[in-house]
């Protein structure tokens, strides 16, 4: 398998924030103590007089948020995705989603894959109580490229956002010019006897499996599903329909995130047996993220074994 160049999600955040505040004025970014790394220095170093720096104030980050909203600012609120989605998940609900205010939220570091931070900095819950909020879209890009066009998008949308990415470096398994649609799953290949749906940076592990089931016979549809929320409700069921057999992968606990997101959409439209690779309810440690991966059963070894579980249902 040709081996890709790799960059980290969080470069496209910095990369995007920097290209759309030259684009739009209204764009400003708030920081709590953690902009070298998010990325949101690199704003802060062109944009100086957009910038704010709250320090470890996350939950006054995010009011301020909303009052430059109120004042017609496009703010950018930029974390951990464990803090703001933490610490500061009533003042998003209440002051944020209640009103439907045009605040964007970075969060950056999720999944497991931060490595030596351990279980206080890996964001493994995120999604799912991003996702439970009206009026929020959530989306997880799968690397540098998605994770630059999905901020992109986010800056002309109005409306609460959330854009989750990581700190480690990643294959760039897209391209610069792949279409990013908000809602609508991209289809990696296609397959007929399993589908693998992938939420995230996991996507180069799910490529990784399909090769491995492809010499063993077995036809796999990848589904790179970046948006949570909206979710593709179609794009799911027509998975469903065409293969039988559904395998949800991402880098969060299954409990709550996209697998059971999905999940709803399956059991509502053509139900078929599924499986499940994710954080399996426990807390993150520290470990290099290969260490990591293989602890917490996300690498494509671990995808394949969980296609080889979920057909031998598809036949009872």
């Amino acid at each position: 398998m040709t081996e890709l160049k790799t960059k980290p999600t969080r470069d496209g955040y910095g990369d995007a924030l920097v290209e759309m505040g030259a684009q739009d004025k209204r764009i400003v970014v708030l920081g709590a103590d953690l902009s070298d790394s998010t990325r949101a220095s690199w704003f802060w170093e062109k944009y100086p007089d957009r910038f704010f720096e709250f320090g470890i104030a996350e939950q006054n980050m995010l009011n301020a948020a909303a009052g430059l909203a109120l004042m017609g600012k496009i703010p950018w609120v930029s974390t951990y995705g464990v803090f703001v989605a933490g610490r500061a998940w009533d003042q998003i609900r209440t002051t944020t989603c209640y009103s439907s205010l045009n605040v964007k939220i970075g969060g950056a570091h999720g999944g497991i894959s931060v490595g030596p931070d351990g279980a206080t900095h890996q964001a493994l819950e995120d999604v799912a109580t991003m996702r439970v909020l009206p009026n929020m879209t959530v989306i997880v890009p799968a690397d540098y490229h998605e994770t630059k066009k999905a901020v992109i998008w986010a800056c002309k949308h109005f409306g609460p956002v959330y854009v989750r990415f990581g700190r480690e470096p990643v294959p760039m398994v897209t391209n610069p010019d792949d279409p990013f649609v908000m809602g609508k799953a991209n289809m990696i290949q296609d397959g007929k006897d399993v589908a693998i749906l992938n939420n995230g940076p996991i996507l180069y592990e799910c490529i990784k499996a399909a090769q491995i089931l492809k010499e063993q016979g077995i036809s796999a549809r990848i589904l790179n599903v970046h948006t949570v929320k909206p979710i593709d409700r179609d794009a799911i069921s027509r998975a469903a329909r065409d293969t039988g057999a559904i395998v949800a992968v991402e880098e969060h606990q299954v409990m709550g995130g996209f697998g059971s997101a999905v999940a709803e959409v399956v059991v509502q439209t053509h139900p078929v047996p599924m499986r499940f690779i994710g954080i399996q309810d426990r807390f993150g440690e520290s470990g290099t993220p290969d260490e990591l991966f293989e602890e917490f059963g996300l690498t494509a070894e671990h995808i394949v074994s969980a296609v080889a579980d979920v057909l031998k249902a598809k036949k009872k």
